[in-house]
C-alpha cells in the first residue's frame, strides 16, 4: 500500500510477562528525538484516552514502548531503550525500567536476527540505555528460533509458556546513589493530614519507597476500586518527598510525573482475592502481600522491574519490607500482588566494608510475538 500522507513503519507487538508493548527498531525511525517522539505517539495513538487512531491499549499496561539497537557497549548484545507512553498526554517517560517488557527483548533479538541463537539455551546481554547498565536474559530456543511453548505459568497471563529467566542484579543502584539512595534504611516523612510514616527507600532496576499499608489506613490487600481519592493523594505526596529526597530536581514541576520514584505498600501475609481469576490466594502461599502505586491507580498485578527491588528489600535487615516478610531462609521471595503471586530469586549479603549488597535477583517471565507488520503515521505529524 502506498499513500502520498502516510509514512510506513514496521514494528511488532510483543506480550511480555503481564504487559504488551510496541517493539520498534531504533534505526527505522527518525533520528532527531523530536520527531521519533511525534511518530512514536501517532503509533500509539496518544494522546487520546481511547488511543483510538492509533495501536496502545488505552491502560498503561499496554501502552509501553521497547526500542531496540545494534550495542553501544562491547558487554551487550543488543542496545534497549524503554518508553512508558502517556494516554491522554503527548509524553514518553524513558526514566526506568520496565521489567515486563525487558523480558521480552532477548525473545524479538534472536527472532529479529541481532543474537546468534544458542541451543537450548541463549544468554542475550542487553544494555539499558534508561539506566546505562546491563542485565542478561536466558532464553530458550530449538532450531534456530524462541520458544513460546511451555508449561511455565506467569500470574495474570492466561495460559503458559516457555520460562524466560531474567538476571537483573546488574541493574544495583540505577540512579548511582547506592543500594540506599537517600543513604538510610528508613525515613520518617511528615505527610499533611496523615502525620508522620517510615519509607524504605531502596535501588534495585528502579529506586522504590516502600511503606507498611496500615500507615495509610489499608490492609494491603486493596486494588484500584478500593482505594480513594485522599489515599492517592496521600501516596502522590509522598511519592513528591521521596523524589527531593533522591535529588530530583524539579519533580514536582513536570506537567506528566515520571513513573519513578515508585511506590509500594506491604502487609503480612493473608489470604486475599485474585481480582483476575477470583481464586483465593492463601497466605501461607507468600511471604507479604504488596500493591504497587503505578500512574494514577494501583497496578492490575505487578511490574517485574519492582518484583526485583520488592525482593531484594525483603532480604535487607532494617527495612520495611523485610520487617513484614516471612522469612523462610529459602532464596524465593513470594510476594503476593492482586493478580497472583510472583517469585523473585533474591540474595543478600556484605562486602568487605560491611556494606549491604544484592548478589542475586533474577525472576521467570514468558514472552511472545503477537503480531508484526506495517503501521501507517500522518505525515504531517513528522514533519512539522
Amino acid at each position: 500500500m502506498k499513500t502520498r500522507d502516510l509514512v510506513p513503519f514496521r514494528c511488532t507487538i510483543m506480550r511480555c510477562g503481564t504487559s504488551k508493548g510496541i517493539f520498534l527498531h531504533k534505526n527505522h525511525l527518525p533520528q532527531d528525538e523530536a520527531r521519533r517522539d511525534r511518530v512514536i505517539l501517532a503509533i500509539f495513538g496518544s494522546p487520546d484516552p481511547r488511543q483510538i487512531d492509533g495501536l496502545g491499549g488505552a491502560e498503561p499496561l499496554t501502552s509501553k514502548l521497547a526500542l531496540i539497537g545494534p550495542p553501544t557497549r562491547e558487554d551487550a548484545d543488543v542496545d534497549y531503550t524503554f518508553g512508558q507512553v502517556e494516554i491522554g498526554k503527548p509524553f514518553i517517560h524513558y526514566s526506568g525500567l520496565c521489567g515486563n517488557i525487558s523480558s521480552g527483548i532477548g525473545t524479538f533479538a534472536i527472532e529479529e536476527g541481532l543474537v546468534r541463537a544458542e541451543e537450548p539455551v541463549t544468554r542475550v546481554r542487553v544494555h539499558s540505555t534508561n539506566t546505562q547498565q546491563v542485565y542478561t536474559l536466558d532464553v530458550p530456543v530449538r532450531d534456530g528460533l524462541p520458544l513460546a511453548i511451555g508449561d511455565y505459568k506467569v500470574d495474570g497471563v492466561p495460559g503458559t509458556g516457555a520460562k524466560v529467566t531474567v538476571d537483573m542484579v546488574g541493574t544495583v543502584a540505577s540512579m548511582r546513589k547506592g543500594l540506599f539512595p537517600t543513604g538510610n534504611k528508613k525515613d520518617k516523612l511528615d505527610i499533611p493530614g496523615l502525620g508522620e510514616v517510615t519509607v524504605s527507600v531502596v535501588d534495585v532496576v528502579n529506586p522504590c519507597a516502600f511503606i507498611r499499608a496500615e500507615e495509610l489506613g489499608l490492609k494491603g490487600d486493596e486494588i484500584s476500586k478500593d482505594m480513594t481519592k485522599e489515599v492517592y493523594g496521600f501516596m502522590d505526596v509522598i511519592r513528591s518527598k521521596v523524589a527531593k529526597l533522591l535529588g530530583l530536581e524539579n519533580w514536582d514541576l513536570q506537567e506528566s510525573k515520571d513513573p519513578t520514584p515508585f511506590l509500594a505498600f506491604v502487609a503480612a501475609a493473608r489470604d486475599y482475592t485474585n481480582h483476575l481469576s477470583g481464586e483465593t490466594v492463601k497466605g501461607e502461599d507468600v511471604d507479604f502481600l504488596s500493591r504497587v502505586y503505578f500512574l494514577g491507580s494501583i497496578h492490575q498485578t505487578y511490574p517485574g522491574s519492582i518484583s526485583c527491588v520488592t525482593a531484594a528489600a525483603a532480604k535487607l535487615p532494617g527495612t520495611v519490607v523485610y520487617e513484614l516478610s516471612r522469612q523462610s531462609g529459602s532464596g524465593t521471595v513470594r510476594i503476593g500482588h492482586p493478580g497472583g503471586v510472583i517469585d523473585v530469586e533474591a540474595e543478600a549479603g556484605t562486602d568487605a566494608a560491611g556494606n549491604d549488597v544484592i548478589k542475586k535477583v533474577t525472576y521467570g517471565r514468558t514472552a511472545r510475538r503477537i503480531m508484526d507488520g506495517t503501521v501507517y503515521v500522518p505525515r504531517n505529524l513528522i514533519e512539522r
